[in-house]
């Protein structure tokens, strides 16, 4: 429970860059089917949730590291 509360925001941009690379893939994707991404719908929703796990993490403070034995 801890891990989720400490990486919240990280998890919320995998989700929402896992559905925004899915409708990329059913709005835009790839008549050819040769694009490597936009071929296939999991490629484009990992890409998309790897992209918006990035993102999100670009503006995460780091904290400073706090020793809890003092």
């Amino acid at each position: 429970m801890k891990y989720l509360i400490k990486y919240k925001f990280m998890l919320l941009g995998i989700v929402i860059g896992g559905i925004a690379g899915y409708m990329y893939y059913y709005y835009v994707g790839c008549a050819s089917g040769t694009c490597a991404i936009t071929s296939r719908p999991l490629n484009s929703t990992a890409y998309g949730a790897m992209m918006g796990g990035l993102f999100v993490n670009l503006f995460q403070k780091e904290k400073p590291n706090t020793d809890e034995n003092r």
